[in-house]
């Protein structure tokens, strides 16, 4: 009988953790909310500059107020674990080339993520610097490629580290020490993938609306980034800045709210609610645009070109825009 009551309980106690899981409330998560369920979630914090992630914080006091301010991220999150951004794409042979930029072979992208501890049984918020749109797209680079290899229990935390440390949350600067994780993709989605063929076929037909996250001087044409072999855009896409996707508050960049990314995009000229494909120069501020439409808009009929520019002018594929002098 005690051995009955034993396993009885063992099975009761198992149910409960299973029923007091915590649930992510969406694709965007608080720092208010993190704090509440930190030892709920694994928190891993995707930096180009891995450096800062053992750097302590820098912040300056206003002479008129006396308040801190946040100048230079540093740090991070107790327990999180650290993802160098500069690991997250990969090299891959295309017919013979090798590609760069790429999203990672699921075995590949799998032992990365099971390299810095990450598990499958635990939802996962990923920590952007959030100083910059551009250290924001590295972790939802990272987002997407979970996404397409089938992670669904994956949040970001908007405002990121910077938003973290402005409200005067704790932070550690010890290094990471984790035993290998566990996680491993559930399915391959390659709906969420664009290729060149389906990118030639939007801009050919305008069935999807080619969504170009670039800054405006590179759209038209007027500059463009060393490794793109060719000035402009592809014909027919409508121009999003990076820029535009998230807004400052006091440094710290967040998102908006659908309402205004709904009427952001009617006045760019891109339809909400129609398929989209998002590219830039390479797959990575693209990430920008797809979160956008996808998670916050909730556009599902959404791709990310990845190689993007780079791939489309390497195959001799043309680009359009203003005539240079």
């Amino acid at each position: 009988m005690k051995k009955i009551q034993i396993g009885l309980t063992i099975a009761i106690t198992s149910f409960i953790g299973l029923v007091q899981a915590v649930n992510l409330p969406g694709p965007l998560v608080s720092a208010e909310w993190l704090a509440a369920n930190q030892s709920e979630v694994q928190i891993l914090e995707v930096r180009g500059d891995v450096a800062s992630y053992t750097r302590a914080p820098e912040f300056e006091v206003d002479k008129k107020t006396g308040k801190k301010f946040l100048v230079e991220v540093g740090g991070h999150i107790q327990d999180s674990t650290l993802l160098d951004f500069k690991k997250v794409r990969a090299d891959r042979m295309i017919d013979g080339k090798k590609i760069k930029y790429l999203i990672p072979e699921k075995a590949d992208f799998e032992k990365i993520i099971q390299s810095v501890g990450i598990n499958s049984d635990r939802p996962i918020v990923l920590v952007p610097v959030a100083l910059d749109i551009s250290d924001v797209d590295e972790a939802l680079r990272a987002y997407w490629q979970f996404k397409v290899y089938g992670e669904d229990n994956i949040a970001i935390l908007d405002g990121g580290m910077a938003g973290w440390l402005s409200e005067g949350r704790d932070f550690s600067v010890a290094q990471s020490v984790k035993a290998n994780g566990t996680w491993v993709g559930k399915a391959e989605r390659k709906e969420l993938i664009a290729n060149s063929e389906q990118v030639a076929l939007a801009s050919k037909t305008g069935k999807s609306t080619l969504i170009d996250v670039r800054q405006p001087v590179q759209y038209f044409g007027l500059n463009k980034r060393d490794y793109v072999g060719a000035y402009g855009h592809i014909a027919g896409a409508k121009e999003l800045a990076p820029e535009l996707l998230a807004k400052p508050a006091k440094g710290v960049l967040y998102f908006w709210d659908k309402n205004t990314y709904n009427a952001l995009l009617t006045s760019n000229g891109i339809n909400p609610k129609t398929p989209a494909i998002s590219y830039c120069n390479s797959g990575h501020l693209a990430a920008g645009g797809w979160f956008v439409m996808s998670e916050l808009v909730g556009n599902k009929s959404t791709k990310l070109y990845d190689g993007s520019l780079y791939l489309w002018t390497l195959e001799g594929r043309p680009l359009v825009g203003v005539p240079l002098n």
